[in-house]
């Protein structure tokens, strides 16, 4: 017997339709530049979607069609994850901070059609023009009129200006309906182990997301909230801000491009900002500026972070200024959201050096996703937070497999995909990341944690960042590096570092030497780049003729 109850398809659209209809007067703020503030509300974006929505049909985008956006999170380009996914089309949001070749091969490999470009990124528009001329029919620039830059293009490829488009563009389009498995956006991982991998979304995927991202035990977003994106809308769609936000109604601070610390401080406070996200690079250097300057934070009480691991520092220094911080794991493949710092009734009177161990976890799967651990046979390994396998994960927002790749690094006939993270679970169900795994350093068959070793590298008072990579040794295959960036004005002995662990770690996982570097490589989503770090110094050791502390 089958249930009685009404079916209607979990689309993108719906999410702005209940936004404007009750959160209409809930605040859409974006900073445009230098002291240039736009702002708008909710129901003001959902029939400026709706303008966009017509926009695209009259430049030929139909039913399917790929359109991609260089674009920092602003209001026009809110409006655009609506225009395009509702009207059928798929939203591929483009990470600029890739190498101009990989965004080449992105947007060909995607077919996209049309490109919408913030003014910032015609320059590498023009650049890559003719490489991607194939596919690309028409750039749109996100601009008024007055503001139309120059753009060289090829022969055959329209330049249209955004706002003119849209002033002759009026709100007299319905939001079709249609299958809630048909695609809805697509993202592409950073590529540092090959080219990049298309993950492409549904709406259902999409949607039970951001309801699973609201929930009390993950965002716990409200109404009453004033949230701040740090991750921009082209990585993993800012964490699904986008909707999650209209969803609940919670107000959307967007800082475009500025998140250097003075800004982002003085944009937390004048916009009395409640919940923020970002990458721990990005709190690490404002609890940097804080302490230089002497402000804190006026309205914020709760941020949550990932990426790569939460430093204890970061969540010690973020608690001295009244803010929690919240831990949470996932990747593009999962859209983002896996797990999240949550107590659970065993947990919540942990208070001191236990309650912080549990901080320093990626926290638990919610509802929708199921994660376990394997050993190199692909046997499940237990919970019991010593046991740490390659971490496995399924569930309703997880890729089956990538675009245009079949079931090349997809999901197995089960649906686990392998994530490429090494892990424990603790009896709790939290989830605790011990390396990437091709990160971990295997030192004499025995496995260290560079994570572990980065987290409390951070903790030292003259260190802003820290990376481990595995460098050779002739005796022990590999040993852990430490290469390090001191905290403006200050200077890093190598001595204190090395001492700084002591009784925090086995003594044989101690680094066999710190190297001092004026600042460390990043990927295109924030992450260190232990690729690059590994091709200049995994040869350290032997060439320094180093000695293991375990000798």
């Amino acid at each position: 017997m089958l249930g009685l109850m009404q079916q209607h398809p979990l689309l993108v659209s719906s999410i702005i339709r209940h936004a404007a209809r009750h959160h209409g007067n809930s605040e859409v703020v974006s900073v445009l530049g230098e002291g240039v503030v736009h702002r708008s509300n909710y129901a003001k974006i959902e029939r400026r979607a709706r303008r966009a929505a017509l926009v695209l049909e009259r430049l030929g985008v139909r039913f399917g069609d790929r359109v991609a956006t260089l674009a920092w999170n602003t209001y026009r380009h809110l409006e655009l994850f609506y225009a395009v996914s509702g009207s059928g089309a798929v939203m591929h949001t483009v990470n600029p901070r890739l190498l101009q070749q990989d965004i080449e091969y992105i947007i060909t490999h995607a077919g996209d059609s049309v490109v919408f470009t913030d003014p910032s990124f015609v320059p590498l528009v023009e650049a890559m023009a003719p490489q991607i001329a194939a596919c690309v029919r028409t750039v749109v620039v996100l601009c008024a009129p007055d503001e139309m830059p120059k753009v060289a293009l090829p022969a055959g490829m329209a330049l249209h200006c955004h706002e003119s488009l849209m002033a002759e563009a009026d709100e007299h389009y319905s939001w079709p309906s249609f299958d809630e498995n048909t695609a809805s956006g697509l993202c592409y991982t950073s590529g540092t182990t090959g080219r990049p991998k298309g993950v492409l979304y549904s709406h259902r995927s999409t949607v039970l997301h951001a309801m699973a991202a609201v929930s009390a035990d993950a965002f716990g977003l409200r109404a009453i909230d004033r949230m701040l994106p740090g991750a921009p809308m082209f990585h993993a769609a800012a964490w699904a801000v986008p909707y999650t936000l209209p969803m609940v109604g919670a107000a959307m601070i967007l800082p475009g491009r500025h998140l250097d610390p003075p800004h982002l401080v003085r944009l937390l406070n004048e916009e009395r900002v409640t919940f923020t996200a970002a990458v721990p690079t990005v709190w690490l250097a404002v609890l940097a500026y804080l302490k230089e300057t002497g402000q804190t934070f006026t309205h914020l009480k709760r941020l949550f972070s990932g990426g790569s691991a939460v430093p204890r520092a970061m969540i010690e220094g973020m608690a001295e200024h009244g803010v929690e911080v919240l831990h949470a794991w996932g990747m593009t493949e999962t859209s983002p959201l896996v797990s999240m710092y949550a107590p659970t009734p065993a947990t919540a009177e942990l208070t001191g050096e236990e309650l912080m161990r549990m901080k320093l976890k990626q926290g638990r799967p919610v509802f929708g996703t199921e994660v376990k651990i394997v050993d190199a046979d692909g046997k499940e390994l237990p919970w019991d937070g010593v046991a740490f396998g390659d971490l496995l994960v399924r569930g309703n927002w997880v890729c089956r497999e990538y675009l245009h790749r079949g079931r090349e690094g997809g999901a197995d006939d089960d649906g686990w995909f392998a994530t490429g993270d090494v892990a424990t679970i603790d009896p709790e169900g939290f989830i605790e990341l011990v390396d990437r795994s091709k990160d971990v350093i295997k030192s004499g068959g025995e496995w260290i944690s560079s994570i572990q070793l980065e987290n409390i590298a951070v903790s030292h008072p003259d260190v802003a960042e820290a990376a481990v990579i595995n460098a050779y040794h002739e005796k022990w295959q590999e040993r852990p590096l430490l290469l390090v960036v001191p905290l403006p004005g200050h200077t890093v002995d190598p001595k204190s570092v090395l001492a700084f662990y002591e009784g925090k770690i086995a003594k044989w996982w101690t680094p066999d030497a710190v190297v001092v570097v004026d600042e460390l490589p990043h990927t295109a989503t924030g992450k260190l780049n232990k690729l690059l770090l590994r091709k200049e110094w995994q040869d350290y050791l032997v060439r320094e003729k180093g000695r293991s502390a375990a000798d």
